[in-house]
């Protein structure tokens, strides 16, 4: 599959106003829909990953909301209407309600994925 839709995209994490649909696009890529209700903090849920923070880079769009991404060096915030790309070494707080595009290499986002699964339940 080299494209696809919200709704085509499989639920892949969900609760407490989380969302997150993914589905491989293509050339070893994911495409990820992802909602976050104001105050999500996955700082928690990356515990135990190296420097306890997302390995996998991320490219995408915010189409909703405004986010604080936390970094070893600090933070950084977006809004809505900005494209991004998030390196190594990051996890994401809602500072508003937020939905946003996120494209990633497959094997490293499914690692994340399998990580923070395992730390919500």
């Amino acid at each position: 599959m080299t494209g696809t839709t919200r709704e085509q995209a499989p639920v892949a994490i969900e609760g407490d106003g989380v969302e997150l649909r993914m589905r491989e696009i293509g050339g070893d890529m994911t495409a990820a829909f992802i909602t976050f209700p104001r105050g999500t903090d996955m700082r928690p849920a990356l515990k135990g990953m190296p420097d306890d923070l997302c390995q996998c880079p991320h490219w995408g769009f915010l189409f909703k909301g405004r986010l604080r991404m936390h970094t070893g060096a600090g933070s950084d915030d977006y809004e809505a209407g900005q494209a991004f790309y998030w390196a190594p070494g990051h996890a994401p707080e809602a500072l508003e309600d937020c939905e946003f595009l996120d494209i990633s290499p497959t094997d490293k986002f499914n690692e994340v994925i399998a990580h923070v699964k395992a730390n919500m339940g």
